[in-house]
């Protein structure tokens, strides 16, 4: 598959992730190389890390959280998403549903006209060149957006290195570092400051000291997990894990329980 099919519309796929140390991130990359590309923003970026920025939306009452938190099958997020530091467009509208391991995601581009007008404006119509599946996607994030009266969250900024299969329909191998969140009510997706960094080592596993410093994610077809991807799982002997940035971030932020998530081992990035 193309890295243009990558960011499809609309991508229906099974997910696994898993919290790894760091040391595992070349060998790891070096196992996939004869399978794998990097993406394009990958293979641009001197580390082959870029900056992915995620503007989490919910209601009033956090219910998209707390369906993540209690883990109810079915549920859904919604989020603006952009690449860089900076905030700029294209920004992409993201329905995620969620149903046991697997994942389908609803996708639509706007423009920095549209973003954040589509939710700040009552005029706003969606532009009529704007067919196929965008705009049917669109749609939905506006009726969703409107039904639940969604407003501005949390934004969620990391570093991921990208692969793309180039042996299968689809494959897809992310490796996330560095997460920061900043909790907002606006609907700003520059993330070049104001950041607090989240990924301290102690928060992915309860009472026990983790090297876990980094969250693989591994996606295929529904059905269609490849071998070399069995293999991979084999040979670091990895333990599968639920992990959501979202949730991760927002328990930080709302439920500091003074022990996974102490004040000592956050700081406000670019601070003293």
């Amino acid at each position: 598959m193309s890295e243009t099919e990558l960011l499809a519309p609309t991508l229906e796929r099974h997910e696994l992730k898993y919290a790894i140390p760091w040391r595992y991130v070349d060998p790891i990359s070096h196992f996939i190389e004869p399978y794998c590309r990097l993406d394009r923003h990958s293979a641009a970026a001197e580390d082959h890390f870029y900056s992915v920025n995620s503007l989490y939306l919910d209601t009033r009452d956090l219910e998209f959280l707390q369906q993540r938190r209690f883990g109810k099958d079915g549920r859904f997020n919604m989020r603006v998403r952009c690449y860089g530091d900076r905030g700029e467009e294209p920004y992409f509208l993201e329905v995620k549903r969620k149903t046991g391991a697997f994942g389908k995601k609803f996708r639509s581009t706007a423009t920095r006209e549209e973003w954040p007008a589509i939710l700040q404006d009552p005029s706003y119509r969606i532009p009529p060149d704007d067919q196929g599946r965008n705009r049917v996607n669109k749609e939905l994030f506006l009726r969703l957006a409107t039904s639940y009266a969604i407003e501005p969250r949390l934004l969620t900024c990391y570093r991921r290195r990208a692969y793309f299969s180039m042996v299968n329909d689809y494959a897809r191998v992310t490796m996330d570092v560095g997460m920061k969140y900043r909790v907002q009510e606006h609907y700003d997706l520059d993330s070049s400051s104001g950041m607090i960094s989240y990924d301290n080592e102690t928060i992915y596993e309860r009472d026990m000291f983790s090297e876990a410093a980094v969250i693989l994610e591994l996606k295929s077809n529904i059905g269609q997990i490849p071998v070399w991807m069995l293999d991979l799982i084999s040979t670091f002997n990895l333990k599968q894990q639920g992990f959501s940035k979202y949730l991760s971030s927002s328990m930080v932020s709302l439920q500091d329980d003074g022990y996974r998530y102490m004040d000592g081992d956050r700081k406000l990035v670019g601070s003293a």
